[in-house]
């Protein structure tokens, strides 16, 4: 029996904004595959180093400053965008799909705005991200070959700070509303012009305020590893969206401060010892 005409045009959107969400984390992973057009290949630095031989490799020497033209400043900001998409689409789409199933009167259209909004917040980090790379670059604390920390006292600082944050009551916030995306998209809707578009600008900035943290580790691991970007999109996943993201959530912090901890006593043996 066929469906009714206004259920095939529910269902034929629900398939045009998978497929739009699939296309973006497809495409957007193929292009950090690929290098993202810095020279570089993240599948070989990757399989070279491993999981944490960036981080191992940190030298706590000075490195010669690096310095960007516009044109790589640019490539470096594409990067960051387009790597933001590939880890953080997944996890929000659900709550992309469900505001597309509240608004139904919108048709795709509504949830395509709504990823748009949700990737312009993202774009606004990315932009602050390649400005703290570009100032780490230009002050020799950015190791050019594997792009992370070259000084592990730095790393563990991230380490520790990471962990620390996961703890906060803004991580928790912000966590509790990417969590419940229903009781969110009630308290936080809008109406009127790009009513969509702001929606997903208020669900991107909850989603950063949750994760900016996650994302600067990888300063610490490598910004091209693969290992730690999929390690970290999963994690983020799975904070988000398991029944246990809260407990899992506090189980990482613990991880975060004692691995920062554990490097900052390595460095000072190091360090006592040379």
């Amino acid at each position: 029996m066929a469906l009714p005409t206004v259920e095939r045009i529910l269902g034929r959107d629900r398939v045009i904004v998978v497929v739009s969400l699939s296309l973006c984390v497809a495409l957007s992973a193929w292009y950090i595959l690929d290098g993202a057009r810095t020279g570089m290949s993240p599948v070989e630095m990757s399989v070279e180093t491993g999981p944490g031989g960036a981080l191992l490799a940190g030298t706590d020497d000075m490195i010669s400053p690096q310095a960007w033209s516009v044109r790589y400043g640019v490539i470096v900001f594409a990067m960051w965008w387009l790597m933001m998409v590939a880890m953080m689409v997944p996890s929000a789409a659900p709550t992309i799909l469900l505001y597309g199933a509240l608004h139904r009167d919108r048709g795709a259209r509504g949830a395509l705005e709504f990823l748009a909004g949700y990737l312009a917040m993202w774009a606004a980090f990315s932009l602050v991200a390649t400005s703290v790379q570009g100032v780490l670059a230009a002050s020799g604390l950015m190791s050019a070959m594997y792009m992370n920390l070259a000084t592990s006292y730095l790393a563990a600082a991230v380490l520790i700070g990471a962990g620390l944050y996961q703890l906060s009551p803004v991580k928790a916030a912000c966590l509790d509303h990417c969590r419940g995306p229903v009781e969110a998209l009630i308290r936080h809707r809008r109406t009127g012009r790009a009513a969509a578009f702001r929606m997903g600008l208020v669900h991107g900035r909850f989603c950063i305020g949750c994760c900016w943290a996650l994302m600067m580790l990888l300063f610490v691991g490598g910004i091209m590893n693969i290992w730690w970007i999929a390690a970290i999109a999963v994690y983020v996943a799975v904070e988000k969206l398991a029944p246990a993201g809260k407990n899992v959530s506090r189980i990482m912090a613990a991880v975060l401060v004692i691995a920062g901890m554990a490097l900052l006593t390595t460095s000072f043996a190091d360090l006592m010892w040379t």
